[in-house]
């Protein structure tokens, strides 16, 4: 049995930003408590913009020199830095952490949907099935068992929907979030025309975290005093493999590969966050969670391969139609 290396080597790379996100929420998961949401978001992007702009400066990659290039990356970081980790910290501190990943994690669906339209991916039933399969897993594994199950009784679900009591809730802020993240995704296809794709995610990290960093002086007080050592310990790992290394190799993957693929990956990271947690932190998943966990893995196959789906659907689908026309009865003449 021989294995191909650079196959393997590809799929390494293509799901370590969800690993790395995924492992990133665990260590954080004790440090959020001791600090505050803004403070956090712009500690997680801006050191990590700087640690990349220096691996690109050692590896001499092109830097932007355009006034367009430079109002790309501005846009970007605005959207995907500024407006992404201000209001994924702000609504995780009003929201539930499993209501809010599942939140977060529906940005697929957007992201799919706007590359069908912009750049003409073709979805297709299959990838429209693993889309809400995906969206039914992250489900299960977000929601409370609780909620699910008072849902499944009472089989209705009252909502009052007021944009105060929206943005209040945290939910609001969570779903700005994932909006904004699609767009950031989308956004790479046209940043890429005119600056390195690693370069502009260093720059845009930095630039996005700076009105972060504004923010908390500002309006947050005792922002580290309350960190422990582990807590800083955690903060670096968050940084550095899941902030700077994650955002590089995802965006660098986004400038070329098919956007609908990769983000559909997306779905792992509550995958992991859950696996590593269970390993870590002695947290139990429950029988729905597993199922979740499972209907996700189902997902991602049937996004990934949609295409090979439907050519062997209609394969089968040939085989069947010419074999009844064999097997029809020719008329006596």
């Amino acid at each position: 049995m021989t294995v191909n290396w650079h196959k393997t080597k590809s799929l390494i790379l293509l799901v370590a930003p969800f690993f790395l996100w995924g492992t990133a929420m665990v260590t954080m998961k004790g440090v959020i408590e001791t600090s505050s949401p803004l403070f956090m978001a712009g500690l997680r992007i801006f050191p990590a913009g700087i640690l990349l702009l220096l691996v690109t400066s050692w590896q001499k990659r092109p830097q932007p020199s355009t006034k367009i290039a430079w109002s790309w990356i501005i846009l970007f970081a605005l959207i995907d830095g500024t407006l992404f980790q201000g209001f994924l910290a702000q609504g995780l501190s009003r929201t539930g952490a499993g209501l809010g990943s599942v939140i977060i994690d529906s940005q697929p669906l957007v992201v799919a949907l706007m590359s069908s339209w912009l750049f003409g991916e073709v979805i297709g039933l299959w990838g429209g099935l693993g889309l809400a399969v995906g969206i039914l897993g992250i489900s299960l594994i977000g929601l409370s068992d609780q909620w699910l199950y008072s849902l499944w009784e009472t089989q209705s679900l009252e909502i009052t929907l007021t944009w105060q009591s929206f943005l209040n809730s945290g939910e609001g802020l969570m779903l700005f979030a994932s909006l904004s993240m699609a767009i950031g995704t989308i956004l790479i296809r046209y940043i890429v025309r005119h600056v390195d794709p690693v370069v502009a995610t260093g720059w845009h990290m930095v630039i996005g975290g700076v009105p972060l960093l504004l923010a908390s002086a500002y309006c947050e007080t005792q922002q580290w005093s309350n960190i422990s050592a582990l807590g800083w310990l955690s903060l670096t790992y968050s940084t550095i493999f899941g902030s700077a290394l994650a955002y590089g190799l995802f965006f660098f993957l986004a400038s070329s590969g098919n956007l609908t693929s990769l983000s559909s990956l997306t779905f792992l990271t509550p995958v992991f966050a859950l696996s590593f947690g269970s390993i870590f932190l002695s947290e139990v998943l429950s029988p729905l969670q597993w199922i979740g966990v499972s209907l996700t893995i189902l997902s991602i196959y049937l996004i990934n391969q949609r295409q090979e789906l439907a050519e062997h659907i209609a394969y089968l689908f040939s085989l069947i139609l010419k074999t009844l026309q064999l097997q029809k009865p020719t008329p006596n003449r």
